[in-house]
């Protein structure tokens, strides 16, 4: 969930790029060259440099409210510079990209990022893949023995998990998690946060936050070492109905916190990628705002509170001494409050993707 993280282990869909008639933007389709790009650099290069400087571009241009029409414009915003800017210009001025038409003529690098859409399989992996003349997810299909279990997963639902999930069916998900989660205690806490709820049209999976305000940090820390594990905490509780009632269909791990796996509606075809995550009542909020993203906004609201002498993380909103050194966590029972501390005004979750 951190900006820019490259993450080897739980994949995330590209963000939906085309407009809402179905024609691409100019935007976007600026958006969709820097993303294959940054996908080269990580991928074939392992650049993380190059990486995060074409996935920043593209997060930036992707969100900006008006259509860019030259890289001097693009420049304007920090985060591009001078080699990302030209590159700007020859896609405005000739449509493509010339560096990318050579990118795509890389065998090597179509077979690492096709094997790299793979949950589970990063770089490293694909490319020792290649190197043994498995190129293809269907080739892989044919040697499941290379694969550890959440990579044999991620094959498994590999057509599945490629595509983007409406908002109605979001919506369908959210309801039936919300329902098992009450009735389990009509004041445990769920909240389904990414681009849904941003209020994106599609999303690649759903991750849901949990809390109860019975569960703080003191009963994390105790619940961690206790040996009395039969009737487990919030999360296993609602991990287990969600099985009982079909809902989860796979496990790809399953700690005291954290839960990573696969899901399916009876009204649906398709199966999804679904993740949980229990936190303490008293970080809630911070982690509410976190994991609601964007990644833009939260380096902005960041941003904004080291200039007002505070640190903002997924945990906690602390003030900065003298020293530099962060005080005791502010107490924080609703994401307002951190807009408050800070001193800015509130922003819901639709005004946080730019």
């Amino acid at each position: 969930f951190q900006p820019y993280l490259i993450e080897m282990t739980s994949k995330r869909k590209q963000p939906d790029l085309d407009s809402e008639d179905g024609e691409q933007s100019t935007n976007a389709k600026i958006a969709k060259i820097m993303i294959e790009l940054s996908n080269y650099e990580k991928n074939k290069n392992r650049n993380l440099f190059k990486f995060k400087a074409y996935r920043k571009a593209a997060d930036l241009i992707k969100t900006h409210p008006t259509p860019i029409k030259s890289g001097k414009q693009a420049k304007e915003m920090n985060g591009i510079g001078d080699k990302i800017a030209k590159k700007i210009d020859e896609i405005l001025t000739t449509g493509s990209l010339k560096k990318l038409c050579e990118v795509k003529q890389d065998d090597e690098a179509n077979s690492i990022n096709e094997l790299t859409k793979i949950s589970g399989v990063g770089p490293a992996l694909a490319k020792k893949l290649v190197s043994e003349g498995i190129k293809s997810v269907e080739e892989l299909k044919k040697h499941p023995g290379k694969l550890n279990h959440q990579q044999k997963i991620g094959l498994k639902y590999f057509e599945d998990l490629e595509l983007r999930i409406p908002r109605a069916e979001m919506l369908q998900l959210e309801e039936l998690v919300l329902s098992e989660a009450k009735k389990i205690d009509p004041d445990l806490i769920a909240t389904a946060c990414g681009s849904f709820r941003r209020g994106a049209s599609s999303s690649g999976d759903i991750d849901f936050l949990l809390t109860h305000q019975t569960f703080t940090e003191e009963t994390r820390a105790r619940e961690a070492k206790s040996k009395d594990k039969k009737k487990g905490n919030h999360l296993d509780q609602l991990i287990t109905r969600l099985k009982n009632c079909g809902f989860i269909t796979d496990v790809i791990s399953h700690g005291q916190l954290k839960f990573m796996g696969i899901c399916k509606l009876d009204s649906s075809q398709h199966h999804r990628r679904i993740d949980f995550q229990l936190i303490p009542f008293e970080q809630y909020y911070c982690g509410l705002i976190h994991f609601t993203g964007s990644d833009l906004f939260n380096i902005y609201l960041r941003g904004e509170a080291h200039k007002q002498g505070f640190i903002l993380n997924e945990y906690s909103l602390r003030p900065l001494g003298s020293t530099g050194v962060p005080g005791e966590p502010l107490p924080v029972t609703s994401e307002e409050d951190v807009f408050d501390y800070l001193g800015i005004e509130y922003k819901g979750p639709t005004e946080r993707s730019h």
